[in-house]
């Protein structure tokens, strides 16, 4: 059974930085892409950043310049998302998701909350 474990989310003051990581257990395939969501109180989820394994990567406007997407080059089922600079209305719980031609599969989340 495939699953995404997303790691790194915590509570970060405005302007700070967090690290965000999400591992693929189970898996015999190489997704597609991977990428991260996410989802504030009373909001629907939105896309963050996405990057496929050719290395294209695609950005939510809020979080360009500040946000980094990447893939790790030894297990290209793990996906990073380096966030900068964060603000506020970043809060939200981040999801992890995978996706194969058929497929999408996502984590179950991890809360990042940053004060003012």
């Amino acid at each position: 059974q495939v699953q995404l474990v997303e790691s790194g989310g915590g509570l970060v003051q405005a302007g700070g930085s967090l690290r965000l990581s999400c591992a693929a257990s189970g898996s015999i395939f190489r997704f597609n892409t991977m990428g991260w969501y996410r989802q504030a109180p009373g909001e629907q989820r939105e896309l963050v950043a996405t990057i496929s394994t050719g290395g294209n990567t695609n950005y939510a406007d809020s979080v360009k310049g500040r946000f980094t997407v990447s893939r790790d080059n030894a297990n290209e089922n793990t996906v990073y998302l380096q966030m900068n600079s964060l603000k506020p209305e970043d809060t939200a719980v981040y999801y992890c998701r995978g996706n194969t031609i058929r497929v999408i599969y996502w984590g179950r989340g991890t809360q990042v909350t940053v004060s003012s």
